[in-house]
């Protein structure tokens, strides 16, 4: 098997999406497959490495230091020149000919759907009605261009599910996996008296980290001891700075290391992932591998990650969540803990990486081996 995965999203801080790509482009390769990855970048460029080449092509720069492939005739050569025998796009926009390309030459088509357009937009323009009639357009189109679409969640899956029915393309439900080694479990390393909040993710609207900050606020507001980190950086991180105010709201950026991010969020009380948009969320298996319980909306796809005994969920407020929050701190500290991670476990990148193959192979029941109960 031959895969291609094109990956329309680099930026300065490219995070979940990243690293859910360059953990199924090793299980690719780890299984056998020969893999290349196409990117957008600064200038042309190709790399061999130990999970595949990887193909950097030049691409402009779009809002928030993010570069989009809007030529994807020169991703079409690339594509020629390894000659795949599936392509797995992670873009629905500038990458769509090359669904038409691949059903040209006999190629199988992909389209890993890591997003909702049409909560994204409703949550960046807050126009529900135009953000639902024109992705509900494009959603027609993709589900004919494709040969199989793939989902993250049931939320996820609400987008495709009618279009995707009405032609006959198969959709699949393959939920992300978590690095269980890098991100674990450790020991408290502060005062049991500060209830200490942890945030990850980008810091733009369509991820809610305003939300996030607002329930930290209200707790301040209501006389809770905390202390919340804030670890991600983007284009509101001002904004958020301050509605925080005074409350004890600590920005730290973009944070590189993957094993410094998990120390740290291993020693946080309670993980704040409000996003009701949320198609899936990593940031809340690596807060659930590292040991310490979620706090979600009670909407959207990270609330499937979530449990009774790895966390709570609550409406879309801050007044709400911050009530989540504290139901959960007033819980056995070692149980949630455990919970949690007992949560992540049943999401190994193995799992996602075994979905994803049968996908590109065309096989059958493959939600059944995908999603955990």
């Amino acid at each position: 098997m031959r895969i291609a995965q094109l990956a329309n999203f680099v930026g300065p801080t490219s995070g979940g999406m990243k690293h859910a790509v360059d953990a199924l482009g090793a299980g690719y390769v780890a299984s056998g497959a020969e893999r290349l990855l196409v990117i957008p970048g600064s200038r042309d460029a190709r790399v061999s490495t130990a999970h595949g080449d990887v193909v950097q092509l030049r691409a402009p720069r779009v809002g928030g230091g993010y570069r989009l492939l809007v030529e994807p005739w020169r991703v079409i050569e690339a594509l020629e020149e390894f000659g795949p025998t599936s392509v797995e796009v992670s873009d629905k926009t500038t990458l769509l000919p090359v669904a038409g390309w691949a059903r040209r030459n006999g190629v199988r088509s992909v389209l890993f759907s890591h997003e909702r357009l049409d909560a994204m937009l409703a949550l960046r323009t807050r126009r529900t009605t135009t953000s639902v009639v024109s992705i509900g357009a494009l959603n027609r189109i993709l589900v004919r261009r494709f040969d199989a679409i793939v989902v993250t969640s049931r939320y996820a899956l609400g987008e495709f599910a009618t279009p995707a029915t009405r032609v006959g393309t198969p959709i699949h439900r393959v939920p992300l996996g978590v690095d269980t080694d890098t991100f674990h479990p450790a020991g408290p390393a502060h005062d049991a008296d500060v209830l200490r909040l942890v945030h990850l993710g980008r810091l733009s609207r369509e991820k809610s980290p305003h939300l996030a900050v607002a329930t930290a606020v209200e707790l301040h507001r209501r006389g809770v001891p905390l202390r919340m980190d804030v670890y991600g950086d983007g284009p509101h991180r001002g904004e958020l700075e301050q509605l925080a105010g005074t409350a004890p709201v600590f920005f730290h950026g973009h944070v590189a290391s993957r094993e410094h991010l998990a120390a740290r969020v291993a020693r946080a009380d309670v993980a704040l992932s409000v996003c009701p948009a949320e198609t899936f969320g990593l940031a809340v298996l690596e807060a659930l591998a590292s040991g310490t319980p979620v706090v979600t909306a009670d909407v959207g796809g990270a609330r499937e990650l979530v449990d009774g005994s790895s966390g709570d969920w609550a409406a879309p407020n801050a007044s709400a969540l911050a009530d989540a929050v504290l139901r959960v701190a007033d819980r056995p500290r070692a149980l949630t803990r455990a919970g949690a991670r007992r949560r992540a476990e049943l999401f190994p990148w193995s799992r996602t990486v075994d979905a994803m193959l049968a996908v590109h192979a065309a096989s059958d029941d493959l939600d059944r081996r995908a999603c955990p109960a």
